[in-house]
């Protein structure tokens, strides 16, 4: 990233997670209860979550970067306590022990971090020093870095909506109408599932419980639109500034995605030219476009168009009726390790895609536009959008 930089810290059963987050301009109203808070609130919901839920209520604790409610330019440092750290405190210690407070893993899980991690690292011996850092439970971090991203986007008229586009073999209906009101963000948020399509609803519902019956999981697609993005954020003019790019690594990263599209990349790819391309019109006296097929990006470029990214999740990992596998420490085949998990987390990736979506643009509105107040920041995007609006009117 350009302009913001971020790391993340801590395991999925460990103590805290942390988080901490450079090169946010000063002076944005930022509360934790108020920013953060309701957004991994949402995270936490949806059908066919786990256990581990209901014992976590994860509450943002900001340490740094923060005086008075308004940001000051340093770095923002962010705490998540993990509750269940009550029950594995003794299995978790960071202090040495003699080895008997805990059973070893040493069966990896088909599709997890279990094996490749583990000899990557030489924890053949105990997976589990693997996969606590693998878990998604690391999002809860991401998500509550990207609701501070969000509130700076909100600032300079930059909104998104995240929803659910399938679940398993479900999918939602196509004519869904997309904005970014508080209206259809609550509707997406009583939705069991996320999804605006109230047909689809009790379908994937049932495809979820159905997956549950037989011990086993399910994946699926979520959609992210963000909506009042200037021209030209990101770059034609180096592989590495392309916001395309950016965006697909971003997503990429988190935790059992396996795919990407932007706009109707996938249908485009078996379709005409004359039939994917976006024609350039002229409406009211201003440039618009007869479709947005290219989900708002051209050669890596924001063309002023909503962006649309979707996101495409295999079934979690863990099987309560496990797949095949080999104990490392005896050399012997058996059944995959079980750990206690979700039976589908569609939901909870459409909040997460949302947020590290918006860290992505955030730091691509920076990167274009700089500035280390907000004043600053509102003073330069403000012409630009301008330029682009009065663009027919100079000829």
């Amino acid at each position: 990233m350009a302009r913001l930089r971020y790391l993340t810290a801590g395991e999925s059963h460990g103590e805290m997670l942390v988080g901490i987050l450079e090169g946010m301009p000063s002076g944005l109203s930022l509360i934790a209860s108020r920013d953060i808070d309701p957004i991994l609130a949402e995270r936490q919901k949806g059908y066919g979550r786990g256990r581990r839920q209901q014992i976590e209520q994860d509450r943002a604790r900001i340490i740094s970067g923060v005086r008075f409610g308004i940001t000051t330019g340093s770095p923002i440092g962010i705490l998540i306590a993990n509750k269940d750290w009550a029950n594995w405190g003794e299995r978790m210690s960071v202090l040495p022990t003699s080895g008997a407070v805990t059973k070893p893993v040493t069966i990896p899980r088909p599709g997890h971090a279990d094996l490749a991690g583990g000899v990557k690292y030489g924890h053949e011996a105990d997976l589990r020093n693997t996969f606590e850092r693998a878990s998604a439970r690391e999002t809860a971090m991401r998500v509550a870095i990207g609701a501070i991203a969000s509130k700076l986007l909100q600032e300079v008229g930059i909104s998104s909506t995240g929803f659910v586009r399938a679940i398993g073999d479900v999918t939602a209906s196509d004519e869904l109408a997309i904005n970014s009101s508080k209206a259809l963000k609550n509707q997406i948020s009583e939705s069991p599932v996320r999804t605006l399509d109230k047909a689809s609803e009790a379908k994937m519902m049932h495809a979820i419980d159905s997956a549950k019956l037989l011990g086993d999981t399910l994946g699926g697609v979520v959609e992210c639109q963000v909506f009042g993005l200037p021209v030209g954020l990101g770059s034609h003019v180096q592989w590495d500034r392309k916001l395309d790019g950016l965006i697909s690594q971003a997503v990429m990263s988190t935790q059992a995605v396996k795919s990407i599209e932007i706009g109707n990349g996938i249908r485009s790819a078996m379709s005409r030219g004359s039939q994917v391309h976006d024609s350039i019109e002229i409406t009211d006296g201003s440039i618009t476009r007869g479709s947005n097929n290219a989900g708002g990006l051209e050669a890596g470029v924001t063309n002023g168009e909503p962006l649309v990214v979707r996101a495409y999740m295999k079934p979690i990992s863990t099987l309560m009726k496990p797949l095949g596998s080999v104990d490392l420490s005896r050399g012997e085949p058996t059944e995959a390790h079980i750990e206690r998990s979700d039976v589908c987390a569609v939901p909870a990736l459409s909040v997460i895609v949302e947020n590290i979506i918006a860290l992505t643009i955030a730091d691509a509105l920076l990167d274009t536009f700089g500035g280390d107040t907000m004043d600053e920041l509102n003073e330069r995007i403000n012409p630009r959008r301008a330029r682009f609006t009065e663009l027919l009117k100079k000829r």
